[in-house]
Order: structure tokens, then sequence, then C-alpha cells
């Protein structure tokens, strides 16, 4: 019986880490299988073993994607701002724009948090995120600004997400006023 051609697919690791994230999408992390992955990804389940020390191994680099890819827009969009005017500006979009919090972005997100909290190795991959934003917002902030504005983004695009009127760019300018005021 001839054996089948091997198929030469040198992006293969990295497609299957990303292929990850769509599966987590849809099913979430406790749905989330090795044969799931391989049929998502049209790879023989052995693909998997072959790249990936287990499950869990997967898992983690495909939320230290997730984190990486959402810190490099966090951190784009601050770097754009050059003056402390533009970067509260620049905070309210990261709340309130579209473009940012996607309902998917949002689930992942959901998804990494409730992991990490299971997976104690994970929750480096968390550090590693905050430790970027907070480094992102401390270009323009003070310490102590930044990691107030990196709770109230998080808490805010969280609440975007569930609340049917959540708080409009108005409202989320005054919050970042505030939090970015100098103390008396």
């Amino acid at each position: 019986m001839p054996v089948a051609p091997r198929r030469h697919d040198p992006d293969r690791r990295a497609r299957l880490i990303r292929v990850t994230l769509d599966v987590i999408a849809a099913h979430g992390v406790a749905g989330t299988t090795h044969r799931r992955i391989a049929a998502a990804a049209d790879v023989p389940l052995g693909s998997l073993t072959y790249h990936f020390a287990g499950l869990d191994d997967l898992l983690t680099e495909a939320f230290t994607l997730l984190a990486d890819t959402v810190s490099a827009r966090f951190e784009a969009r601050l770097d754009a701002a050059t003056s402390r005017a533009e970067a509260c500006e620049a905070v309210v979009d990261l709340v309130v724009a579209e473009d940012w919090a996607t309902p998917r972005t949002m689930l992942l997100s959901y998804e990494l948090y409730a992991y990490a909290a299971r997976v104690p190795a994970l929750a480096g991959v968390m550090r590693a995120w905050m430790g970027k934003s907070r480094a992102a917002l401390e270009r323009h902030f003070s310490p102590e600004e930044a990691r107030a504005l990196d709770a109230m983004i998080e808490g805010l695009t969280i609440h975007r997400s569930v609340d049917p009127r959540p708080a409009g760019r108005d409202e989320v300018r005054a919050i970042v006023a505030r939090l970015a005021a100098p103390l008396p």
C-alpha cells in the first residue's frame, strides 16, 4: 500500500496555536480538545503531540498569543499619543472603541481569566499582559495612575460586553480625567 506523501507545512505549529484560539472561542477551554483542534486545523491528530507537550502547553501558547496580540494593539494606541491629553483620549478609546474589545477578544479573555485561576502556570501569562499594559500607560502616567487606569480599562471593557447601556465616551472620559488628575 503506497504511503501518502508528507505535506510540507512549515507554519503548522503557529497555525495550531492560532486555531486553538478559534476552538476556545467556539467551545470554551473546557470543550477544547486535541481532536477539535486537529480537525479545525485540518492536520493529523499526531501533529499536536509532535509540536506540544500536552494540551496545557498548547493552551498556554495560545493564550500567550492572545495576550501579545492585544498588548501590541494597546501599546500602539498609547504610543500614538504625543501629549497627556492624547494619552487620556487613547485610554478612552481602549474602553469604547469597537475594534479594541471585540466580542471574540472579550470571550477569549474571560476564558483566559478562568483558566489562569485554575492553572497557576498561566498566571504568568496574565502578569506579563498586565505588566505590558501598565508599562504602556506609564509612558504617560505615574505608576499609581497607570495601575488605576489599567484596572478601570479592564473593568469597563468587561461591563461594556454585558451591560445593555454601557458607559459612553463622555462618561468614560470623565472617569479617566478623575483617575489621571493630579492629587491636590
